[in-house]
């Protein structure tokens, strides 16, 4: 739910935009300030902290052998979750999670699944029994605006932190060496480059009040070769093709730019 902004609010905000200026004075395709820190949570087996601008995210992994899925008997399983903590904004209450959290889930896991950026046949242990379950935890700490791309960008860097341990089959027993612990096998990268459209116009990483005023939302997910592995449209005013083509390509060049920030 956005908040009501006034009128005399809303119509600065596109006006700026139609001028090709926004509030903080960023140009309509920058992203606000980024930080990406790892290994923030101690006894976490990966973790990860991002910000960009205000907006600020805490990332788990836990490894979890578990079963695999029946029509995927050799591939692990990603479990993908978020919280919007009712601390981080006046709008996120307590209790069961909001079309928003489920949303947030969807879209990260949509995107680091099709991305394909974990290996999941190299999770598995027993082929159709046992394999490791990657449960990966959003938590919203402030939450002024784009969440997916900071959800995106921390859980990816959680992951290629994470680590497991060894595993081995005696006897049909599992053995854990937790003296020998391995990264998680990482395909590539994939991140997400969110646009929301503004009297007419899209800007790149909207703000909270942006968000507030906006026509439509859209997300997409670039894999670190430039090919799309995800998308996500909200609200209700229509994106052309044209448009959505350019869209596109200023995605391939913004996740590209994103990708430093896991280096």
């Amino acid at each position: 739910m956005n908040s009501i902004v006034p009128e005399i609010t809303r119509r600065s905000i596109i006006n700026l935009i139609n001028n090709e200026e926004r509030a903080d004075g960023r140009s309509l395709n920058e992203y606000r300030e980024i930080s990406l820190e790892n290994g923030v949570i101690e006894k976490s087996e990966g973790s990860a902290r991002v910000k960009i601008g205000n907006t600020q995210l805490l990332i788990g992994a836990k490894p979890q052998i578990a079963e695999p899925f029946p029509d995927t008997p050799t591939m692990g399983v990603l479990m993908t979750n978020s919280e919007l903590l009712p601390m981080a904004s006046p709008t996120f209450e307590p209790g069961p999670p909001d079309e928003r959290s489920v949303e947030l889930a969807r879209v990260v896991d949509r995107c680091i699944r099709q991305g394909e950026v974990v290996d999941l046949e190299k999770l598995c242990i027993i082929e159709g029994e046992k394999v490791w379950m990657i449960f990966l935890d959003i938590h919203v700490l402030d939450y002024d605006g784009n969440l997916m791309d900071a959800a995106v960008l921390g859980c990816v860097a959680a992951l290629m932190n994470a680590k497991i341990p060894n595993a081995s089959v005696v006897d049909n027993e599992i053995i854990l060496d937790q003296e020998k612990m391995s990264p998680l096998p990482i395909n590539e990268k994939a991140l997400m480059c969110t646009f929301a459209k503004i009297g007419g116009k899209f800007v790149v990483d909207p703000s909270l009040l942006e968000e507030d005023v906006m026509d439509t939302r859209i997300s997409i997910g670039m894999r670190e070769d430039g090919s799309i592995c995800a998308m996500q449209k909200g609200g209700t005013e229509p994106i052309t093709k044209d448009e959505l083509m350019n869209l596109i390509n200023i995605a391939r060049e913004k996740t590209g730019e994103l990708l430093k920030y896991l280096e």
